[in-house]
């Protein structure tokens, strides 16, 4: 098990968590090492270049929203650089970002079911 698969853990079960992820995929959104908070998401209400921790075929991943599917209730998840990872469902999708070293990303509000998206866990 991963330490994103840890973090996906801890969505699920309600909490908002902060943590650093490392890689270059996401860059220049979120560069390697930024401090990063991610709340439980409302999947239904996410929208194209949402950043979430998803999994998709067994890998957890916090990448982009590049595509939606409400019929399907599913999101297709791609990093930065244009990678589509693929479609998952909506009970995959653990978590919104919502700050990248403190500062917070738009388009955000009504998303996160954390009633503090700001805090951590």
């Amino acid at each position: 098990m991963g330490a994103l698969d840890a973090v996906a853990g801890r969505l699920a079960g309600g909490a908002t968590v902060t943590f650093r992820p490392s890689g270059s995929s996401m860059v220049p959104l979120i560069r390697s090492r930024q401090q990063v908070v991610v709340a439980p998401v409302d999947a239904s209400k996410l929208d194209v270049g949402d950043i979430v921790l998803a999994r998709v075929a067994g890998t957890v991943y916090l990448h982009l929203v590049s595509s939606l599917d409400p019929a399907r209730k599913r999101v297709q998840i791609s990093n930065n650089r244009g990678l589509v990872n693929g479609w998952t469902s909506h009970d995959r999708v653990f978590g919104i970002c919502v700050t990248v070293d403190g500062v917070t990303r738009s388009r955000i509000a009504g998303k996160s079911l954390a009633p503090d998206s700001q805090g951590t866990a």
